[in-house]
């Protein structure tokens, strides 16, 4: 399904394949001989989403443009099944596994590998090829790897790399209620979309 979002419409190219229970939602641009398989979605909420070329979307990923982080994927990226692209650049020849998480500002640099359930934190950048364990976190810039059992060292780190600022636009603290407010201004803009025919 392709959809027009704040005045933008998907781009894709001839060469490209688009799953029919697919969604490409705003200033979304495949490169050539992209695959967006059954059930992923592109939204491009205020940022773009710009992919290169050879680039598979997995079922069930979801990759997200912001007006502060844009998404890039290079050539040759794998977003593999259920994961979570978020206002991320992806370098060329990375293999995102199912389940990683990539949030805004953060950078997995050319040939690295995120695998399962792996998190990129946000304004965070995982140097070219890396490895990112099953079930890590990676956090900073250039990226400390952080396994599961080590919270307390993590969140040292991950509380200066300012979520809740680079994700909802606001200070550490802010209550609950005015976050959601907020967000729920924000994505009424869809509201106004409007389905694209073939």
């Amino acid at each position: 399904m392709l959809i027009e979002h704040r005045g933008h419409r998907p781009v894709v190219p001839e060469s490209a394949y688009v799953a029919p229970s697919a969604v490409l939602c705003g200033a979304v641009v495949l490169g050539e001989r992209a695959r967006v398989l059954h059930g992923a979605v592109l939204t491009a909420e205020d940022g773009e989403i710009r992919t290169g070329a050879d680039v598979v979307v997995m079922e069930h990923a979801l990759v997200r443009g912001r007006a502060g982080h844009p998404v890039a994927l290079g050539d040759a990226v794998l977003v593999g099944p259920h994961t979570h692209v978020n206002g991320a650049t992806v370098e060329d020849e990375v293999f995102v596994a199912t389940g990683a998480s990539l949030f805004p500002g953060s950078v997995a640099s050319a040939g690295a590998e995120l695998r399962i359930n792996s998190v990129l934190h946000v304004n965070s950048r995982l140097a070219p090829g890396a490895v990112l364990p099953i079930g890590w976190i990676a956090a900073g810039d250039p990226a400390e790897l952080f396994s599961p059992d080590r919270h307390d060292e993590l969140w040292e780190l991950q509380a200066t790399l300012d979520f809740p600022g680079t994700v909802y636009g606001v200070p550490r603290g802010t209550p609950m209620r005015e976050v959601m407010s907020r967000q729920a201004r924000f994505y009424g803009a869809h509201r106004d979309d409007r389905t694209l025919e073939d």
